[in-house]
């Protein structure tokens, strides 16, 4: 780069150079002197040093480069100069051939004025990117490349040639499957939105190279609620609803209101505290006498029960030692065991026997048995499918239901324009979530501060009081 300028400059130095831009400096047309000044302190060096003249000089060679594509010293003649030998004839029309279709009229197309303004105007070639002719390993792969030539020019074969030749031959006779066209009617239909990827390949190859796909659960493609996104509110919630919708949107909204007023009576029940429970000067004496006087009979009924006591002697903690069974004891033991065992076993016998009586009995009752496990049954899917469309406990917080947008009947607009709007978009979209078992019912989180806000006045305060 230093070099080019260098060349540049000394062209331009030389005789024949042309400048574009006339010089503007008025001491280089007088001719007028310098001030002398001493450059060999360091500090005189940018103060005291004029570059106008290089600086004057580089912008007239750029600018040249830019218009001309390079210095007008070394252009030849016939790029810089023509002649002029008068307007040229016109040359005879030549007959045109009908063109096929519209042509358009007027002018000939011409560019856009935007166009021709992003156009590069500078006839300088754009530099040279060193960065994307740069490879990464280029000098190792240049050194294997040369080892492997020298190799070559000596008959050697390397090992991964041997092993390429030495392989055995892929049978070829086997057709590859052949891609059906796209307007065959009987082909496979294919959603391309769909959640699974078509696999083409072969199942086993897949597994081993690790390509196949984890299948996924069917319980992941199941929704969390069968509640749609987007609930339509009753007709009685319209801006202009008939009579009858919006009584009956009214009476569920009463409904809705008396179910909670009944929960707050209820707990102000439990929590009610009973007159007669209160306590009097009366029932508190009570308690602080309470067991004095039966204290006292308890000890005199001890004294006199005790010497009789004293005159009974008996003996407390004597072991009793088992007496031996005889061997005809034993004889009968297990001969009334072995009688027990064939009376059990005759008596299941027999109810056995009786139960071939019993048929039409038994077949109705498990009828019965089936019918009620079936009711059951149902019972149960319906309680679950129930469910579904109710709100999960997912944390701490049970979901509280949104108040239903009502207005009365005196507060019903005509209009759109005097409609008043009701609710919040926002909060709606934030419950349905909830409700949908989308996220878990939240509260605003309390702001607590860790420590006391301190207070400092400061100086200027002070000096303005």
């Amino acid at each position: 780069m230093a070099a080019a300028r260098r060349l540049k400059r000394v062209a331009a130095s030389q005789p024949g150079f042309l400048s574009l831009k006339g010089s503007s400096n008025s001491e280089d047309l007088l001719g007028g002197r310098r001030k002398r000044v001493n450059k060999n302190k360091k500090k005189n060096w940018n103060k005291h040093s004029d570059i106008n003249d290089v600086e004057d000089f580089l912008e007239d060679v750029r600018h040249q480069e830019r218009t001309t594509g390079g210095l007008l010293s070394e252009k030849p003649d016939d790029s810089l100069f023509f002649l002029d030998v008068g307007q040229p004839q016109k040359a005879e029309q030549k007959v045109e051939e009908p063109i096929e279709g519209k042509r358009r009229k007027g002018k000939a197309s011409r560019p856009l004025r935007i166009d021709l303004i992003l156009q590069h105007d500078s006839l300088v070639p754009p530099p040279k990117d060193v960065l994307s002719y740069q490879q990464p390993n280029a000098k190792k792969l240049r050194r294997i490349a040369q080892k492997a030539e020298q190799l070559a020019a000596k008959g050697v074969v390397p090992r991964r040639q041997k092993q390429l030749l030495n392989r055995r031959p892929v049978d070829r006779t086997t057709k590859k499957a052949v891609t059906e066209a796209n307007n065959n009617p009987d082909r496979e239909y294919y959603d391309i939105w769909g959640q699974e990827s078509k696999e083409s390949a072969d199942p086993w190859y897949l597994q081993q190279t690790g390509k196949k796909l984890v299948k996924r659960p069917e319980k992941l493609n199941e929704k969390p609620s069968v509640l749609p996104a987007v609930e339509v509110i009753a007709p009685g919630g319209s801006y202009n609803p008939d009579f009858l919708s919006h009584q009956a949107l009214l009476q569920e909204a009463h409904d809705v209101e008396v179910k909670k007023q009944k929960a707050e009576d209820r707990i102000e029940r439990q929590l009610a505290v009973n007159k007669e429970d209160t306590a009097t000067e009366e029932t508190v004496f009570q308690e602080q006498v309470e067991g004095l006087v039966e204290e006292e009979e308890e000890e005199e009924n001890e004294e006199e029960a005790a010497p009789n006591e004293e005159g009974e002697s008996v003996v407390v903690g004597a072991i009793t030692l088992a007496e031996k069974k005889t061997e005809r004891q034993r004889k009968r033991e297990r001969a009334d065991k072995i009688k027990e065992q064939r009376r059990q076993a005759d008596r299941h016998h027999t109810n056995q026997r009786q139960q071939l009586f019993q048929l039409r009995s038994i077949k109705a009752s498990i009828k019965q048995q089936e019918q009620t496990t079936k009711a059951k049954q149902k019972q149960r899917n319906d309680k679950k499918e129930a469910q579904k469309a109710q709100p999960r406990r997912l944390g701490r917080l049970k979901f509280q239901a949104q108040d239903m947008e009502v207005q009365l009947s005196d507060e019903l607009a005509g209009s759109l324009r005097q409609l008043k709007p009701e609710g919040s978009i926002l909060k709606d979209r934030f419950k349905s979530l909830q409700k949908r078992n989308l996220i878990e019912p939240r509260e605003r989180a309390k702001f607590k501060r860790r420590h006391k806000v301190k207070y400092v006045e400061k100086r200027a305060f002070r000096e303005i009081t």
